[in-house]
């Protein structure tokens, strides 16, 4: 069940999507309310686990990851020993850049970052399609990428 968000939340968090470095009474300009109002709103958004962090967007490619893919992953089995196994180690890996746990004909989605098509290919190779817990793998490589709106719907 989603958090009831008010006005006052929802206009906080637009502020935020848009740009999460806002000073508290910027932001509290945006939203309409006193900066000790955004501030102690924006504290409540995070202990309720609202706002789970504040992260840099970083470009891949300006730092030398500039071939990204969607790695699709099958398990060999469906038991807590394949799953503990995989989830463990490979979407743990620096290459990782996202991971889902999806249903469906697969069972990871895996959003991969490298720096070239041949160390994309290799750490297919050498990461997943060896993993003793993967039983098959597809890759589709990214040309392009657009962040979606990641707030809630007003």
């Amino acid at each position: 069940m989603p958090d009831e968000l008010d006005d006052v939340d929802q206009a906080l968090l637009a502020a935020l999507i848009a740009d999460a470095r806002l000073a508290n009474n910027r932001l509290a300009d945006r939203a309409g309310v006193a900066a000790s109002t955004a501030l102690l709103r924006v504290r409540a958004l995070i202990d309720r686990g609202v706002i789970r962090g504040f992260h840099a967007d970083v470009d891949p490619e300006r730092v030398g990851r500039p071939v990204q893919a969607i790695v699709a992953v099958r398990l060999r089995a469906h038991d807590r020993r394949h799953i503990d196994a995989f989830t463990s180690t490979v979407p743990r890996l620096p290459e990782v850049m996202q991971s889902f746990h999806v249903a469906g004909d697969d069972d990871y989605l895996l959003h991969v970052a490298l720096p070239s098509a041949s160390a994309l290919r290799e750490w297919i190779l050498d990461r997943v399609t060896t993993h003793p817990a993967v039983a098959h793998s597809r890759t589709t490589l990214i040309f392009g990428h657009d962040t979606g709106h990641t707030g809630p719907l007003t």
